[in-house]
């Protein structure tokens, strides 16, 4: 089925037995990876998670069906995570609505496939499935979805205050839902005990989401400082910054440069199209080069790279966050050979 929001969060709130195969598509990948980790929350602390990478499923598409049926290590519950999965990964979503007993649910996270492709087409036309599209919120939406996250943990943001986690987090649901976890238990709240999220909680807190030290490596990743690039990622990890926010950070700065970028081969003004964003006076001027420096196909080649990195790190038996340091370096040397 093709789920409302209401009708996803609901479903992952109760690990309903009903639903066997959650596929998320589009481009908010930050967001589909939060509605997947909702589900592994409902299903307790101890439940077993099991990664798959979606490129092996074209040669094994048996193995999400196999792992659905398969008991947990410890006779628990579990659930499978797919993680950049293509078209190739409808056979496999196939086999598992095919199987007569499923004991455990399947997330498959497929950003790139098409709203009209067979693969989301398949998922709508079953009952114990559920599809839903994750695109990056702007505007109104953008602040309901930070007073939606922030009322699970007890709080009611000012419009002002949701603004200003919305544009410090760049939409990235899961940096909002940690820095609201952090506000809940500063000031007390929870679901059966409310509480008013202001500006002053914030500045209290000294909680200016877009830190020095990730601005700094986004800046020199993306203006191809390679001089600079290892200096900056040694000092972010010194102020104890994670990897995945800081990836996902480069990939929506490349995701609205590549906007802009597809807008400017298409004829438009350079300068008129990023007049249009509203930025701020010192982001036009940098904006600017960047635009002159990326071009459309670099972009897309750095933003694959990066997400990689980022699904090889959430995999279990990784190689730890020096993919993300390798991933983030490659991109400061494109950038600075698109001279």
């Amino acid at each position: 089925m093709k789920a409302s929001e209401n009708q996803l969060v609901s479903a992952l709130d109760a690990a309903s037995p009903a639903i066997r195969l959650y596929l998320f598509h589009g481009p908010d990948e930050a967001g589909a990876a939060d509605y997947a980790a909702r589900l592994g929350r409902a299903l307790g602390a101890d439940a077993e998670k099991v990664a798959i990478d979606g490129s092996s499923l074209k040669g094994d598409p048996g193995r999400v069906v196999d792992e659905a049926r398969s008991l947990a290590l410890f006779g628990g519950r579990r659930w499978i995570l797919v993680s950049g999965a293509g078209e190739d990964a409808i056979e496999a979503a196939q086999l598992l609505i095919a199987e007569p007993q499923v004991e455990h649910p399947v997330v498959i996270l497929a950003p790139g496939v098409r709203t009209k492709g067979k693969l989301v087409e398949f998922a709508i036309a079953q009952p114990a499935a559920m599809s839903f599209a994750c695109y990056i919120p702007d505007g109104a939406n953008a602040e309901r979805m930070v007073a939606a996250i922030a009322r699970e943990h007890g709080l009611r943001p000012s419009q002002s205050a949701a603004r200003r986690l919305m544009a410090a987090a760049n939409g990235d649901r899961a940096i909002i839902a940690r820095e609201t976890e952090k506000f809940a238990l500063y000031l007390d709240a929870a679901a059966d005990r409310p509480r008013d999220l202001d500006n002053d909680t914030i500045d209290a807190l000294g909680a200016e989401l877009g830190d020095a030290q990730m601005s700094d490596v986004v800046d020199a990743a993306l203006e191809g400082r390679v001089r600079d690039i290892a200096g900056e990622l040694s000092r972010f990890a010194e102020s104890g910054g994670a990897a995945i926010p800081l990836l996902r950070q480069i990939v929506r700065k490349l995701m609205n440069l590549a906007a802009m970028r597809g807008e400017v081969d298409g004829g438009a003004d350079a300068t008129a199209t990023i007049k249009k964003r509203r930025l701020h006076f010192r982001e036009e001027a940098r904006t600017i080069r960047l635009l002159q420096r990326w071009r459309s196909g670099e972009i897309v080649a750095a933003i694959d790279r990066l997400r990689r990195a980022e699904r090889a790190l959430m995999s279990a038996g990784g190689a730890g966050e020096i993919l993300s340091d390798v991933a983030i370096t490659e991109t400061t040397r494109i950038a600075a050979r698109a001279r």
